[in-house]
């Protein structure tokens, strides 16, 4: 695993709770789950039409767009459950216990896509230190949604 991949996903896993946060308050402040979350995906479209700016990625060929998994496309329909998710209970629940609970979520979902090799993902046993991981989240969250 490389030393900047890891500072990355360590910076995006950091950003997650402040996404939330910034969401929730334009929920609050706006009254409206719906509109606070087409306003987070525009903004989102926004920053990465800015990207394309500076990044100048070639648009993709129509044999590749067709050749796409039916699946594949929806990242993006998914990604509204946890946006939504976010804007609604973030606030109410804390940071800490939403993003506990988000995360808890998370890895045991990529236990199973892993234990399957679902979504793409190589197949990796769902080991006992695995499991055992996976519970320690489980008490870590219970801890944390206690004090």
């Amino acid at each position: 695993m490389s030393v900047l991949a890891s500072i990355i996903a360590i910076l995006s896993g950091a950003a997650n709770p402040l996404q939330s946060g910034a969401n929730a308050e334009l929920n609050k402040q706006l009254a409206s789950p719906l509109w606070a979350g087409i306003i987070v995906y525009a903004t989102g479209l926004l920053g990465l039409l800015a990207a394309q700016l500076f990044l100048r990625h070639t648009f993709p060929n129509a044999s590749r767009i067709h050749g796409v998994s039916t699946w594949a496309w929806l990242g993006g329909l998914i990604s509204i459950v946890s946006t939504l998710a976010g804007l609604t209970l973030a606030q109410r629940l804390g940071a800490g216990v939403f993003t506990g609970l988000t995360v808890t979520a998370s890895l045991a979902t990529s236990m199973l896509l892993d234990q399957l090799g679902w979504a793409g993902f190589r197949q990796h046993s769902a080991s006992p230190a695995r499991i055992l991981g996976c519970a320690l989240m489980v008490a870590g969250l219970w801890i944390v949604s206690k004090t």
